[in-house]
């Protein structure tokens, strides 16, 4: 499976709001990095934890605008609304050993970091150079 196919499989298992069947798209020491917020998400089940308990309106939708791939490195725009929330998220995927190693999502606003989802992030800044 290359880059491209890989990240399209794991908006396929995002759709189905099983987080843990599109965490296995990840790798286990995964990084996930949300610089909007400051967080750096460390590790596969830290994935799976966040995206399991955020507070949703119902089943989250994401829909893929669009994709492209360069090598290791695939970029997607995708919709995303749970029927009340709507958002937009560019999302810069890492691919290597055949899962996504990192990814770097860009939100379409600036927010704080959340209280409820601090046991699962890290908070860094640009400024420290971890983003």
């Amino acid at each position: 499976m290359n880059p491209k196919q890989l990240v399209l499989a794991f908006w396929d298992a995002m759709k189905t709001n099983d987080f843990v069947q599109a965490g296995e798209w990840l790798s286990p020491d995964f990084e996930g990095v949300w610089p909007q917020s400051g967080e750096l998400i460390i590790g596969r089940d830290n994935f799976v934890a966040i995206n399991s308990f955020y507070p949703a309106n119902g089943n989250w939708l994401f829909n893929v605008n669009s994709i492209v791939c360069d090598g290791a490195t695939v970029v997607t725009d995708v919709s995303i609304s749970d029927g009340v929330q709507k958002a937009r998220a560019i999302t810069f995927h890492t691919v290597e050993n055949g899962l996504i190693s990192k990814q770097k999502e860009f939100w379409p606003d600036d927010m704080e970091a959340q209280e409820w989802r601090a046991k699962w992030v890290k908070v860094v800044s640009e400024e420290q150079g971890s983003l």
